[in-house]
């Protein structure tokens, strides 16, 4: 065992070697430490971690020609049924989504007149059938004022009843062009089927869909054609409701028909 003098004395020897700088043990071959503080001060890169590996970025779906495939719908169409199975079963219409059903017509499919609206507003989105609000009940008493109802067995004073949309709008709103281009071979198909003496427009949007014109007050009681066969534009029955004072104009349209009818 070292002596306790023997300690002393390497301990005092150690802490001068430590006040002259020689605070650590040397090394067999001399270090460069200006080398070694550059390196040190060097950024080091971050390593990232390891990502998991990426699915493959799907193929965009190609493009659907919603018209196109409305047209064809259309055309296999022979019979009503047929045509109402078409529609319902046609789902590349954005209203349909929002609709609680799909509302195709209503009224004698035999009769001499066809009614084409715009689209189902609460009521009928609820009920199924066509023109059933407080519009409907005003169309109904129109018609009614000439001798022609959507109730009558007789095709000589029955009226038939559709719209260009079977779906109800969000808020009721008009339908859109796009819409009204997809939809219009159901109507024009709807009208082939019917094979009406005249077609009645009521609104704006049926004279854009079947006349590919709008300003109701400009076009109404003015005699046209659609797919051949007469047609009269008429004020909307819920423009009537807001406007009143149109109703002359109105029963003056209804005249016309009766008379055109009885020619």
């Amino acid at each position: 065992m070292e002596s306790p003098e023997g300690y002393w004395a390497s301990r005092a020897a150690l802490e001068w070697q430590v006040e002259m700088g020689a605070d650590e043990a040397m090394l067999d071959a001399p270090a460069d430490r200006y080398a070694a503080s550059a390196e040190e001060a060097k950024p080091q890169a971050a390593i990232a971690p390891a990502q998991p590996a990426r699915p493959p970025i799907p193929e965009p779906a190609p493009a659907v020609d919603a018209p196109a495939m409305a047209r064809a719908a259309a055309a296999r169409a022979a019979t009503l049924d047929e045509l109402r199975e078409a529609v319902s079963g046609f789902d590349l219409c954005e209203l349909k989504r929002g609709a609680k059903n799909t509302v195709f017509s209503d009224g004698n499919a035999a009769a001499r007149v066809m009614i084409v609206g715009e689209a189902p507003g609460r009521e009928e989105d609820i009920e199924g059938r066509p023109f059933v609000g407080r519009a409907g009940q005003l169309l109904d008493r129109m018609f009614d004022a000439i001798g022609l109802s959507r109730t009558s067995p007789d095709a000589q004073s029955a009226v038939y009843i559709t719209n260009v949309s079977p779906w109800r709008p969000p808020s009721n709103r008009t339908p859109d062009a796009a819409e009204i281009g997809m939809l219009l071979p159901f109507v024009q198909r709807h009208i082939e089927l019917i094979d009406p003496e005249v077609v009645v427009m009521v609104g704006n949007t049926p004279c854009q869909a079947l006349l590919g014109q709008t300003g109701i007050t400009r076009l109404r009681g003015n005699w046209t054609q659609v797919l051949g066969k007469p047609a009269l534009p008429m004020f909307h029955p819920a423009y009537l409701l807001r406007n009143p004072a149109a109703k002359r104009e109105a029963w003056a349209d209804l005249l016309a028909l009766k008379a055109r009818l009885k020619s």
